[in-house]
């Protein structure tokens, strides 16, 4: 048996047989994913996935950043370079790499993630192992010949009611175009990520300008003419279904700037004469005026701070950003977000959903700010904490003071298409274990655990992000 069906429920029998009873009443629910990273591409060409390395290797940094860890270089796993230099291009190659090393996840998520794929998806009951593994290409990548492989076809073997993917203001989402004029019925929307043009510090970032001001027709170059042409491209990212705004920066930190102090800020760093402070100052003053473009239009803000990004400069440097090499640092928020809340934490319509790498911040700061404010909500654990362990502490240490409906259940936040399900399904279970315990030391009523567990895995991400 590859994946035991108590997976992650208490060990206490009370408990487990509570936890398999909420379990039962959700585990068949739609999937609502708010917040991730698949290529919309997929969607629209509706293509065969050509190679099961191709698949589940290439594209996961959860994958190839363990492998790294322990010696084996990207290029050997068919990572692509910034130069086009030569990389592994046999993916059975890859594959038998990947599973010589297949050891190296135990106890992790993502072998979690990989054995409930496998099992469910292809029907092994075997571990993979060098043993294995050309058996489980050929099975894999037999499987992905067939039309029940494709791309929609698995949307709709996965119950996917909803999936956002992520573009930047400069992406002309022509493959959700594709998808509209295709007539498909799934729904696949975007979100509208701005870093490339709001932070000073991004690649390319004066490029980047100009680009978007090519897109909009507005002068980005001026501070009216930039921010005229956020709005725009937010406009336009709704017409493609978009319902929220995602934002990585580095800190927390929020600014209220004068309009005339915002506008020389702006001239700073869009002629390249700005340092680090007017950098991270500039990012600040964009956040602000990101949450009031989101009380104009509606459109659910997400800030998720606190990683130290592309930390590998020869990493970076050779194979560009998302290469897994973002490490957590810690984040404060209640000082940092004051400007923003200030102005808009009890607007009735703006819902700020805030993310975190710091789980010492949960209970200190996250959880009594989201308490208290009306506009914000906490995030699901995520990224480096979307685990088992992390699941519960989240549960643990942000319930006592925010409760369950100050949260916006879970997403998963991956660029690997298969493990969707699989990641939903260990939310589902974890979330169900922590209520069997309020049940069985009589803090919840069983009838109240069914409503809750049925909120965490679909009603309240799919409320919060308005879908």
């Amino acid at each position: 048996m590859l994946i035991h069906p108590d997976r992650l429920f208490p060990v206490d029998p009370a408990a487990r047989d509570v936890a398999r009873r909420l379990y039962a009443g959700i585990q068949d629910l739609p999937i609502i994913s708010p917040h991730g990273h698949t290529d919309p591409r997929w969607y629209a060409e509706n293509e065969p996935f050509p190679d099961p390395a191709t698949l589940f290797v290439i594209p996961d940094h959860y994958i190839f950043r363990m492998l790294y860890s322990q010696g084996v270089r990207l290029e050997d796993l068919g990572i692509p370079t910034k130069n086009g230099s030569a990389v592994e291009r046999d993916p059975r190659a890859i594959w038998r790499r990947f599973a010589a090393h297949y050891h190296l996840f135990r106890g992790t998520p993502t072998r979690a993630w990989l054995d409930h794929t496998f099992a469910t998806l292809f029907g092994f009951t075997e571990r993979l192992s060098p043993a294995n593994a050309d058996a489980y290409y050929d099975r894999i990548d037999a499987a992905l010949r067939t039309p029940e492989f494709r791309p929609r076809a698995l949307f709709e073997r996965f119950r996917i009611e909803a999936i956002a993917t992520t573009e930047s203001p400069l992406d002309p989402l022509k493959h959700h175009e594709t998808i509209r004029q295709s007539g498909w019925k799934g729904r696949v929307v975007t979100a509208y990520r701005p870093d490339p043009v709001v932070d000073p510090d991004f690649e390319g970032f004066r490029g980047n300008l100009a680009r978007f001001g090519e897109i909009t027709g507005c002068d980005t170059l001026t501070w009216s003419g930039y921010l005229e042409a956020h709005r725009k491209r937010r406009a336009f990212f709704r017409e493609y279904g978009a319902t929220s705004t995602d934002h990585g920066h580095p800190t927390a930190r929020t600014a209220n700037l004068s309009g005339s102090d915002a506008e020389a800020l702006f001239r700073r760093v869009s002629t390249g004469d700005a340092g680090p402070e007017d950098a991270e100052l500039f990012r600040a003053q964009m956040l602000t005026e990101m949450a009031a473009m989101s009380v104009e239009d509606g459109m659910v803000m997400q800030i998720h701070p606190g990683s130290f990004r592309n930390h590998n400069d020869a990493i970076f440097s050779r194979f560009g950003r998302d290469m897994g090499a973002d490490i957590p640092s810690q984040t404060e928020y209640v000082r940092a977000l004051k400007p923003l809340l200030d102005r808009f934490g009890n607007e009735p319509n703006f819902t700020l959903i805030l993310f975190t790498l710091d789980e010492t911040s949960y209970s200190r700061e996250l959880a009594p700010l989201a308490g208290h404010y009306p506009a914000l909500k906490l995030g699901p654990a995520w990224w480096f904490f979307d685990a088992p362990e992390g699941m519960r502490r989240f549960r643990e240490l942000t319930t006592e003071t925010a409760g369950f409906y100050n949260t916006v259940g879970f997403n998963d936040d991956t660029r690997a298409y298969l493990s969707i399900p699989a990641r939903h399904d260990v939310a589902r279970r974890v979330d169900c274990a922590y209520l069997a315990g309020l049940v069985t030391t009589h803090r919840l009523d069983e009838d109240e655990a069914h409503e809750v567990a049925h909120d965490l895995a679909y009603r309240l991400a799919k409320e919060a992000y308005k879908l």
